[in-house]
């Protein structure tokens, strides 16, 4: 069958014109919402549907999303407002729409949207000193990107570069960082490994936060002839669980590689940008890499971008051929603008200090609220707003995300189940508002309990 293309232009058109309306009417809505769920069976893939929140027809509404609704929250097509607590994933630390960040992205798109690849490009440049300025330690030389993915991608093929010799690399079980291969292999969930087959080689994990298990691999290698050339992990386990480290571990890793000699890879992109409390996780623990990954918020939840900022001896296996590892679209000057603009926000309305004090207070409640479901809640944990809570089960975490939508707050689980529920707002929210996602909290886990047998042993996994 021939493409349709009269057929496809009339529908984009379509779709053109509700984007460009200030308002949408009832009908518009309804339509929206049937396209949406239509073509995610019918042209995406079934299988998201299955893990959205809204997964009847009669709740299909609350999937759809249309707008923002202010710094810290959605709105449906139907005009009902849902308080953040997903973030994207982490992507909207200053909010969404920040006002400076738009503005910035929105003056570049006036001048230039993307560089010519031949000429010098002026806001990677700068942007790059900016990030030099900003990083911890050595880190002085920037590679753009657009996702957290590609970021490590690129640091695993600088660590494999910076000595050929070294080409063991060494990351952690329940860590995460991508799924393209590379980023894949150093991955640690077997669910998606095993579809894809052989996955790169020397690539080894051990458990997270075991620094004895850590010294026992890396020895071992060395006396096979198999050294370890870099660790990577993410200084908070974000996907695996929200996995909050000992203090001394981060510290202990670092020592470890500059025994035997590796790089250390830190994975940034969910818990940089202000987070956890501090501009970097790894400033908590006094400790800085020889590289660093950073997307997501890096950002500000305008435009894709990604980051690896690595020390000068790292990046100076590409300096004879800089053409070693490049992508199109990274470092283009709307991400770039974006970036910077996030930066400035992030320390001019000191965001990271304020994550610290807003996920004191709404960790203290979430914990307060728990009380007294010890059946269905494990634990609640955290480090600055980046929260979360852990279930009996994943039928439960996953009514519970059910239940704080219907009381307008967005929470989510971590990879592909709700075993962790993740609390992961703007780090713009008001106390107000966290206010309101702690009463939710508390009256949404009465709920999912009194849906349980008087007798029921949830903790039975």
């Amino acid at each position: 069958m021939k493409p349709n293309e009269a057929a496809a232009n009339a529908y984009a058109k379509k779709v053109l014109a509700l984007i460009e309306k200030p308002d949408i009417t009832p009908a518009d809505a309804a339509w929206i919402t049937k396209e949406t769920v239509d073509a995610f069976r019918d042209h995406v893939n079934p299988g998201f549907l299955e893990y959205r929140k809204a997964t009847t027809v009669e709740h299909a509404v609350a999937a759809v999303e249309w707008s923002d609704a202010g710094l810290n929250a959605y709105r449906d097509v139907n005009g009902h407002e849902y308080i953040d607590c997903l973030g994207g994933f982490g992507i909207f630390n200053v909010g969404h729409r920040n006002p400076r960040v738009v503005k910035a992205v929105a003056d570049q798109l006036r001048r230039q949207p993307l560089h010519s690849q031949d000429l010098l490009d002026p806001l990677r440049a700068m942007l790059a000193k900016t990030l030099a300025l900003l990083t911890p330690g050595d880190l002085e030389y920037v590679f753009f990107c657009n996702s957290g993915t590609e970021a490590i991608e690129a640091a695993l093929k600088l660590a494999r570069a910076y000595d050929p010799g070294k080409q063991t690399i060494i990351g952690a079980t329940k860590g995460f960082h991508g799924k393209s291969y590379g980023a894949l292999s150093a991955s640690a969930k077997g669910e998606f490994r095993r579809p894809f087959g052989a996955m790169l080689p020397n690539i080894e994990h051990v458990p997270f936060n075991d620094l004895v298990e850590l010294r026992r691999r890396m020895h071992t290698l060395k006396m096979v002839g198999e050294e370890v050339g870099a660790v990577i992990l993410e200084p908070i386990q974000g996907e695996g669980g929200v996995n909050i480290p000992d203090d001394e571990y981060l510290p202990g890793v670092r020592a470890l590689c500059d025994e035997y000699g590796a790089l250390l890879i830190l994975d940034e992109v969910q818990t940089g940008m202000g987070r956890t409390g501090t501009m970097f996780c790894c400033e908590q623990y006094g400790v800085a890499p020889d590289i660093m990954c950073l997307a997501k918020a890096f950002g500000g939840g305008v435009i894709p971008a990604g980051a690896v900022i690595g020390t000068k001896a790292v990046f100076s296996r590409l300096f004879n051929n800089p053409f070693l590892h490049t992508t199109t679209f990274g470092g283009n000057p709307l991400a770039c603008a974006a970036a910077l603009a996030t930066i400035n926000v992030l320390i001019d309305e000191g965001l990271p200090a304020r994550a610290a004090r807003m996920g004191e207070h709404m960790l203290a409640g979430m914990k307060k609220g728990a009380a007294g479901h010890e059946r269905i809640v494990l634990d609640v944990r955290g480090r600055g707003l980046l929260m979360a809570i852990e279930f009996a089960s994943n039928e439960l975490g996953f009514a519970f995300g059910k239940e704080m939508l219907s009381r307008g707050v967005l929470v989510a689980g971590t990879l592909v189940n709700a075993l962790v529920v993740r609390v992961e707002p703007p780090l713009t929210i008001t106390e107000k508002e966290a206010d309101r996602v702690i009463a939710a909290l508390g009256e949404s886990l009465d709920a999912v309990e009194r849906t349980l047998p008087e007798q029921h042993n949830v903790a039975a996994r």
